[in-house]
């Protein structure tokens, strides 16, 4: 293949000498390195298409690559080169997936094994996921993500620098085969692997093969390097002596404008968000001129970018990032100056770029990522103005609270400013910082400097065996050993504040008559419509609190909603319910110190789902004072920037047989005396583990079945299956839905009379199940079929697990209800032995390699199910 004319057909650009590299002494011959090392603006995103090309070219990689960005980052590269690949290539085969806000995930990923698929996603999405603990994933459906995502897959990790602890995680999975993997060599040899690939920028490293510039092999030559290596960034440090910071940063910015008078683009970076608005604002005063001093009205854009405002308004801000020409690559005509003031969520994964620059001073870390942000491309002369008030003198220099240790770090790294090249200003270039970097790996003195300015990692807990098991019994609704994932995922952040999701809702689950809802309705009804990642504010549980407070103190004076009425619901990160809030005890907290501690530890890292009459949004950011805001939300039905899979709509009768979608919840809002539902809230979904079950087009199930073994036989070929294990899981995809002879489902799921049907045009009335799972009934089936009776015991035991969790259950129980095939005390040995089983195939494969042999079959059952309605043209939706 010819790599060169490929990669520029992929990208639209020649490829650099480090990519070719990379490329032919690497993915190529199927080899990751540990670390990609390149300075920021060298196209490290293209690490996706050089993966592509060797894959396609036959290269032994992983089927899928995971590009894992922050979370705080909106607009990333990654997002654009993953689309372009698709289009360029026009491969039919390849999936596209973007886990983040401003994308629907399809999940076309999870179709086909054997297809190549490139998914986007955050360090908590693709963590939880990977944890078994997916975040707005069913329980039913999260061993069948952790499945997909920790074997055969290629996990590459940006900005590794930022997250250690979810690094240290990855490195863990791929090197403890014998601890997390299967024990038998030759087992390793049928499971594919799971691989770490750590980009980073700044200095952090894993141990292993570290992939960087090298001048001997001509990385430097190419034009492009040589152009953004030596930038033009000429740092300018600038006590500011007790001035305010607000308006140190706005009286800098206004300057390097000339004051108003050159169309130019300026970045203000802030570690305050109250800083931030601040400086917004005073550039805006400047900009108005002063009728008294005889200075005219400027015409300025000013825009904020910040992280505490909610995904949809953030994605909205994107487009005029980029309508501002913020975005590196930009050629749009500035007409008057242009000011963008940032935090931290404008300083990673996102390609902002800017002439010139103003900051305060923080940690070694941001400060590169921030400096990587002006002069991007290298064709201009950029200023960049860094001011500080001096040496932080903390009140006890032994025990520093976390700002005041978070300032001491930040001072350290301004006195490595010293080691770059200056005259007059400090060269801060790529190619001054890079060489700072080599020169620390072989000096001591100037390596512990860096260290020093340096944010150490936060502190995580080990992941062990026992936790993953825990992890992966996901079928069990209670665990006391299975904690919440977040410490694996970004450690002990002891320095941070907590955090809080705020999403707003029209539908909540609240009973007007009838009693208050319970524990399980509520964490049901949001397991079924989800907290989107679009619907999304993240910010301090603090702020959070502060907020609710002064929110349901004003609509309690306004008697706007009534002191009783639930206005808001905790949810725990894995979607329990932690507490609901009447707007008369949130009022109570006004003054309370004690109670909104209480409420700031309730709110911790949970999800907060707030009645959209609760108000309190204004541009995407908690508004205390915003009454008249007509908020937007997901569930109301009008347009909404991504679809989120799910409609939820008020029905009163037989009023929900018009549906055009599955039904996979209904919650009674209202109850008669006699327990009725009067009105009812239905969830509506396209489908899901349980909707498969009915089709515009029946089928019987000895086509069903024949379908679903096709597939698995294909889907065993190509990635090559030793014999007897594709025959097991050939019997396994024949035999899965034999429960659903059963009488009991036949006539619950409304199928003719005319033979035995799979799929039924349904409804299904669920009472006439009584809880019956044809996955448990189709086990004693198995059992007397002759093609098993022949297999190896191992391989029996692995069909009938198949069978067992094929829609996510087994994983360890499963129920025995409405099951007639024989005594409740036979039932419930079977139970017990679907459990042990569970545990015996676990301790041989490994979690992410069982809950790959269960994604395989459930893939080939769901694509069989896909082709079925295709045949009748009902690809259909909400």
């Amino acid at each position: 293949m010819d790599f060169e004319n490929e990669f520029e057909r992929l990208t639209g650009f020649k490829p650099l000498k480090w990519q070719s590299r990379l490329y032919a002494e690497y993915f190529a011959l199927g080899m990751i390195p540990a670390t990609v090392d390149i300075p920021t603006g060298l196209g490290k995103t293209s690490v996706m298409a050089i993966w592509y090309l060797a894959l396609k070219a036959g290269a032994d990689l992983s089927r899928r690559l995971v590009y894992v960005v922050d979370r705080r980052a909106v607009v990333d590269q990654a997002t654009t080169v993953a689309d372009e690949i698709k289009t360029r290539s026009a491969d039919e085969e390849l999936r596209v997936s973007t886990l983040r806000g401003q994308h629907v995930d399809k999940r076309e990923w999870l179709e086909d094994p054997t297809a190549p698929a490139i998914i986007v996603g955050t360090v908590d999405m693709i963590g939880s996921r990977l944890l078994f603990s997916g975040y707005g994933v069913s329980h039913k459906m999260r061993p069948y993500h952790a499945g997909m995502l920790g074997a055969d897959t290629l996990v590459v990790l940006d900005e590794s620098h930022l997250v250690p602890p979810f690094e240290r995680l990855l490195e863990a999975i791929e090197t403890g085969a014998e601890l997390l993997g299967t024990h038998d060599k030759a087992d390793r040899g049928i499971v594919p692997p799971f691989r770490l690939l750590s980009l980073s920028a700044t200095g952090r490293e894993r141990k292993g093969i570290v992939f960087r510039l090298e001048k001997e092999k001509g990385d430097l030559d190419d034009d492009v390097v040589k152009a953004r290596l030596s930038a033009k960034k000429q740092l300018t440090i600038e006590p500011i002596d007790g001035e305010k910071l607000e308006n140190a940063l706005a009286e800098r910015a206004w300057a390097l404008s000339g004051e108003g008078k050159t169309a130019v683009r300026v970045l203000i970076y802030c570690h305050s968000r109250e800083v931030s608005d601040k400086t917004k604002k005073e550039i805006e005063v400047k900009a108005k001129g002063d009728r008294k001093n005889d200075i005219p009205k400027t015409n300025i854009e000013t825009e904020l970018f910040v992280g505490a405002r909610r995904v949809k308004e953030r994605v909205d801000a994107a487009g005029r990032l980029k309508m501002l020409g913020f975005l590196a690559g930009s050629d749009v005509k500035l007409k008057r100056p242009t000011f963008l003031i940032a935090t931290s969520s404008g300083e990673v994964g996102v390609d902002l770029d800017a002439d010139h620059m103003v900051c305060d001073l923080v940690p070694w870390e941001r400060m590169v990522q921030r400096l990587g942000r002006v002069n991007r491309l290298g064709n201009g002369d950029a200023q960049v103005i860094l001011v500080h008030g001096g040496e932080p003198k903390p009140k006890k220099p032994d025990d520093p609270k976390p700002d005041e240790r978070r300032a001491m770090i930040a001072w350290c790294g301004l006195q490595l400013l010293g080691n770059l090249p200056k005259s007059n200003s400090i060269d801060v270039s790529p190619g001054a910082l890079r060489e700072l970097k080599l020169r620390a790996e072989k000096d001591s003195k100037l390596q512990k400097e860096v260290e020093s300015s340096t944010t150490p990692p936060p502190l995580y807990p080990a992941l062990s065996r026992a936790l993953v098991d825990a992890w992966s019994m996901t079928s069990l609704e209670r665990h006391t050993g299975r904690p919440e994932v977040p410490p694996w995922l970004r450690g002990w952040i002891v320095d941070d504040a907590p955090q809080s999701t705020v999403i707003w809702r029209k539908f909540m689950p609240v009973r007007t008559e009838g009693g208050e809802s319970t524990k399980k309705e509520v964490e049901d009804f949001f397991e079924a419509a989800p907290p989107h990642l679009s619907e999304k504010l993240e910010t301090e549980s603090w702020r959070v609190v502060t907020w609710m407070v002064a929110r349901a103190g004003r609509l309690w004076k306004a008697r706007e909603l009534g002191g009783d009425d639930i206005v808001a619901f905790a949810l725990a990160p894995d979607g329990e319910l932690r507490k609901h809030y009447h707007l008369r005890d949130l009022s109570e907290c006004d003054g309370d110190k004690k109670r909104r501690k209480e409420l700031e530890k309730d709110l911790a890292e949970a999800t907060l789902v707030v009645d959209v009459r609760f108000g309190g949004l204004k541009d995407g950011l908690l508004d205390g004072d915003a009454d008249g805001e007509d908020v937007r939300t997901a569930d109301d039905g009008l347009e909404w920037p991504v679809d989120i899979r799910f409609r939820i709509r008020t029905v009163t009768g037989d009023n929900a047989l018009d549906s055009t979608g599955c039904i996979t919840y209904s919650f009674a809002t209202r109850l008669s005396g006699e327990g009725e539902d009067v009105e009812r809230l239905l969830v509506e979904t396209e489908t899901t583990e349980e909707s498969r079950s009915t089709s515009p087009r029946p089928q019987l199930l000895d086509e069903h079945h024949s379908w679903t073994e096709k597939q698995v036989r294909r889907i065993a070929k190509v990635i090559d299956l030793p014999d007897d294990y594709a025959e097991a899981l050939a019997i396994a995809a024949r035999l899965h839905d034999e429960g659903k002879k059963a009488v009991r489902w036949q006539r619950a799921f409304n199928a003719r009379k005319d033979g035995i049907y799979a799929k039924t045009r349904g409804p299904l009335v669920r009472p006439r199940l009584s809880g019956y799972r044809h996955e448990f009934g189709s086990l004693l089936h198995a059992e007397r079929d002759e093609a098993f009776k022949g297999l190896p015991s191992d391989l029996q035991e692995l069909v009938l697990h198949l069978i067992a969790a094929h829609h996510g259950r087994a994983r360890p129980v499963i129920g025995t209800e409405g099951c007639d095939d024989a005594p409740p005390s036979l039932l419930e040995t079977r139970v017990r032995e679907t459990a042990l089983r569970f545990a015996r195939l676990q301790k041989r494969w490994g979690p992410w390699g069982l809950a790959w042999w269960e994604a395989l079959l459930r893939a080939a059952d769901q694509e069989s199910s896909r082709e079925n309605d295709r045949r009748r043209g009902a690809n259909g939706g909400i």
